[in-house]
């Protein structure tokens, strides 16, 4: 992959609304699962809603959002109708509408990206048997289903290509400066790819197609490792080089995965946040439970080293505003513009001090912008922009 590096004196410009038109919908599952999608003339609401069965047992497998959002509802109706239900709003009047869950993965107003784990296929409402109803919608109207920019051949089987890559940065090499890299889902699992300096790559099969990634220095020999979160159990996996994974289980199902030094001992531990209450929930390596609770239900959580004391601190970013919010510690904050809508946020040491800079990848352009200051930008092009 060609890789550029380019300086800027101004940072992207916030974006005030998501803009996704109907040919960034992909299919509501794992990269490269097969489901059919079937539909009939009396299918309610619309015989453009499609029923999905794989060819086996479809109890608890997991539903992905289909296109990045902001997630408009979650209703349970019981035994009636829709059942359990989640509606994301993907802006300009587009929504999707997933149906008789097992259960739901998010909460209303979370901000959910391409391939993000939104809840499992059930049978709730008037359903009779386990599936998963979805209906592509415009101004409030049912469409016909499209995906990966292709019009649905409705009673038939389609291959997921929701393949999209997720931004990752860390220490690769041991030099005490952040790279970039992506978390790349494949059909056979996922990769971790690892841009070097000087733009060699080295790629590390690693974690599972829905896991989400997160890496750091789990043994604090100064290079980071891969590591992953599974949402519907609550598990974490991390790297060791050499060794069998380390494998432990920590947090909420409803919520995302974080690390960070959080006691400043050189090794990266875990936590999570919740969307919902806004709660960070950081776990110590000797089992020690911190919480704080700081930033939104639309924001996008992050953590770095705000003031260079080794020990990470917690923050947020909002897509919708271009905005990160820093907690400083002490009732005070941060606030720093840069970023827009279709930004996705990352964090790292990109000068090599011991204060973190936030930085963001554009998931349409591919680009890494590392914020070096307030009027110097450098950027990185890696990852596949979708």
């Amino acid at each position: 992959m060609a890789v550029t590096v380019l300086w800027s004196v101004a940072a992207p410009t916030p974006a005030q609304a998501i803009n996704s038109p109907s040919d960034d919908f992909q299919v509501p599952f794992a990269c490269g699962e097969s489901w059919e999608g079937s539909t009939r003339s009396s299918h309610s609401p619309s015989s453009l809603a499609i029923d999905w069965n794989s060819a086996g047992d479809d109890l608890g497998r997991l539903v992905v959002a289909s296109a990045p959002g902001v997630v408009e509802s979650v209703i349970d109706l019981g035994g009636s109708s829709y059942g359990l239900y989640v509606v994301i709003d993907h802006g300009a009047d587009w929504t999707t509408l997933h149906a008789h869950l097992l259960s739901a993965l998010v909460v209303a107003g979370q901000r959910v990206d391409q391939g993000q784990v939104i809840g499992q296929v059930g049978s709730s409402g008037g359903s009779s048997g386990p599936h998963l109803h979805y209906e592509q919608r415009l101004d409030r109207s049912d469409q016909h289903a499209r995906f990966d920019g292709i019009d649905f051949a409705y009673n038939s089987w389609i291959t997921s290509r929701n393949c999209a890559d997720v931004p990752v940065v860390g220490d690769w090499n041991g030099d005490r400066r952040t790279d970039v890299g992506a978390f790349s889902r494949r059909s056979t699992g996922s990769v971790f790819r690892k841009r070097l300096p000087g733009g060699a790559q080295r790629i590390v099969a690693f974690g599972q197609t829905t896991d989400q990634p997160l890496v750091g220095d789990w043994n604090g020999d100064g290079q980071f490792e891969p590591g992953v979160w599974r949402q519907a159990t609550q598990r974490f996996v991390l790297s060791r080089p050499r060794r069998e994974p380390r494998r432990f289980t920590f947090g909420k199902p409803l919520a995302t995965a974080v690390a960070g030094d959080w006691d400043g001992d050189g090794r990266w531990d875990v936590g999570t946040f919740e969307a919902a209450t806004t709660t960070f929930s950081l776990r110590y390596a000797g089992g020690a439970l911190s919480t704080k609770t700081f930033g939104s239900v639309g924001s996008l959580p992050i953590t770095g080293d705000w003031d260079g004391d080794r020990r990470w601190g917690v923050g947020t970013f909002n897509p919708a505003q271009g905005r990160f919010r820093l907690d400083l510690g002490g009732g005070l904050t941060k606030k720093i513009l840069f970023g827009t809508a279709r930004s996705l946020p990352v964090v790292g040491h990109w000068n090599a001090d011991a204060v973190s800079d936030v930085g963001v990848w554009g998931t349409k352009s591919g680009i890494f912008s590392q914020r070096l200051g307030p009027n110097r930008t450098r950027t990185v092009q890696f990852g596949h922009a979708r």
